[in-house]
């Protein structure tokens, strides 16, 4: 049977009291470990490219956030407005147009959540793994790599969800159990820095989260944002990404781009 690896990075914080997001984001991508070295070169020369036209260090991370509200390492680059939107467009055609793999985005909506016991990480982490469950119909196996910070919690609920994983019936109001059977080993960890895949799920997840916030709920992008980029930016990220069938559709049909959002 076939492996495939998935990367997971999220936007915003899983907390509910005290908490300085109003959403959580969490992204995950995935592709064929058949496809992985060639993914991987795709970026690596792209990232050669970067350094060549605008001097961005190939080992610098992208940090897609702080790129944006111009904190440290990329103030020192001294780039214009006008370079930044190149490079941010430059990354969304290298992951739509270049690179085979999947995208899965879910978001926790926490405006909606009235249950203080709710567990904002566990719920994005098993809706996300759902989703990835559904689309291998059990033609493949998965292995999960994540950030590092959450493993933990992340473990623990990979775990759980292998014997108990329960899902709304279509037909009628009880939960059917439908464990997951796909997911191989436990969830894994590697740091963002030294992983292009897990800077592409952060890439994407900010600009769902911007999405999210701007077009879906009709907010101001962030003041620092609003210096490079505008919703109509944002938008077009989302659409490119969809044109060339990066995103899984299938994850939510609701939504345009796919985006499972809960609560509901």
């Amino acid at each position: 049977m076939e492996t495939v690896i998935a990367y997971f990075d999220e936007t915003g914080d899983d907390g509910l009291i005290n908490s300085s997001s109003q959403d959580f984001v969490l992204t995950s991508i995935y592709t064929k470990t058949a496809n992985w070295q060639r993914n991987f070169n795709v970026m690596k020369n792209f990232r050669a490219l970067l350094k060549e036209k605008y001097g961005f260090h190939a080992t610098e991370e992208m940090h897609t956030k702080a790129f944006l509200t111009d904190k440290n390492p990329y103030r020192n680059y001294g780039w214009t407005k006008e370079q930044k939107q190149e490079i941010l467009i430059a990354f969304t055609k290298c992951i739509a147009e270049q690179m085979d793999l999947s995208i899965v985005n879910v978001i926790i909506d926490k405006t909606k959540i009235t249950d203080n016991s709710y567990n904002v990480l566990e719920k994005a982490l098993t809706y996300n793994i759902q989703r990835i469950e559904n689309d291998s119909e059990g033609n493949w196996n998965y292995i999960v790599i994540t950030d590092k910070g959450r493993l933990a919690p992340m473990r623990k609920t990979a775990r759980a969800i292998r014997a108990y994983n329960p899902i709304q019936s279509h037909y009628s109001f009880v939960a059917v159990n439908q464990p997951v059977k796909c997911l191989i080993e436990d969830i894994l960890e590697k740091d963002s820095s030294e992983s292009y895949f897990i800077q592409i799920c952060d890439f994407v997840s900010y600009f769902v989260h911007l999405y999210f916030k701007c077009v879906v709920n009709g907010q101001t992008l962030p003041a620092r944002v609003q210096n490079v980029i505008d919703t109509q930016f944002v938008s077009r990220v989302m659409a490119t990404l969809k044109y060339y069938d990066r995103l899984n559709l299938k994850a939510s049909k609701s939504n345009e781009y796919g985006l499972v959002i809960y609560p509901r």
